[in-house]
């Protein structure tokens, strides 16, 4: 494979990642002997955004797959297409990865279909090779390719979790949401609004966490918080910011959508 094809999925620079622990110390660890690594948090709680700034750190490519329920083993390992002369094969992104060296992030594997996460077995062993069956292939993975899952344990049920068989071949690494005074750090970086306003937005946040369980799948995630934060950097006023980003995208529920704009008028 070309080194352009390398360099395209190159992370041109420095994504902002504020470490919460020792995750970026364990993720070197775990790259340096080629370990298997699975992120398991809650939505947008900093995951991809982890990853993409592991990949600059190592200076390593990535290739990215978001999961959902349709996809096939083919659309992870590569088809033969038809074109004007016939038939040709096309490398799917987790073989692109294995041949030119990427880190291969497969972004909320659960969605996929078990039948079509155990193609990702035979590259989290001893093996390191992606057999292409449809082409006769067998790919010995690159020295430096490494593969990344994320999930949310939040929405594990039994029919939507990892097989045993599958879990066990990664190192894994627990996300959540960070610290307020923390959150509030990346809040203001990232939206470019002032220290007191990013705490109140954090504040605001944990009071939604509580609530969990309460009526709430899910509290408000420091992505949503960062839009909350860009907006009124945009000169939105805080309350209405707040609930186009934190309230309305959270629930349909009226007595919950209440119960949080209750929490915002309180800060704001």
């Amino acid at each position: 494979m070309s080194d352009s094809l390398r360099d395209q999925y190159l992370i041109p620079s420095q994504p902002y990642y504020r470490a919460v622990h020792d995750e970026v110390t364990l993720y070197e660890a775990a790259y340096s002997v080629r370990m298997p690594v699975m992120l398991k948090g809650p939505t947008g709680c900093g995951k991809t955004r982890f990853v993409e700034y592991m990949a600059w750190k190592l200076q390593k490519p990535l290739i990215t797959v978001a999961c959902n329920e349709d996809m096939t083993a083919s659309d992870l390992v590569g088809r033969f297409l038809l074109d004007a002369n016939g038939t040709r094969w096309q490398d799917g992104p987790l073989t692109v990865a294995a041949r030119i060296g990427a880190i291969c992030y497969l972004d909320e594997v659960v969605e996929a279909r078990q039948d079509t996460t155990v193609v990702i077995h035979p590259l989290t062993d001893h093996r390191r090779v992606l057999p292409l069956e449809k082409k006769g292939e067998l790919v010995s993975a690159h020295p430096d390719f490494q593969i990344v899952i994320s999930y949310n344990p939040g929405y594990q049920s039994l029919m939507k979790d990892l097989k045993q068989s599958t879990k066990q071949r990664f190192g894994a690494l627990d996300f959540d949401y960070p610290k307020p005074e923390i959150e509030a750090e990346i809040i203001a970086h990232e939206s470019g609004i002032g220290k007191d306003l990013a705490d109140k937005l954090a504040q605001i946040a944990q009071r939604s966490r509580n609530l969990k369980g309460h009526g709430l799948d899910e509290g408000i995630s420091t992505r949503l918080l960062v839009y909350a934060g860009q907006l009124v950097a945009k000169g939105i006023d805080a309350q209405a910011a707040c609930r186009m980003a934190l309230v309305r995208p959270l629930t349909d529920d009226p007595d919950m959508r209440d119960t949080l704009d209750a929490a915002i008028n309180t800060y704001f």
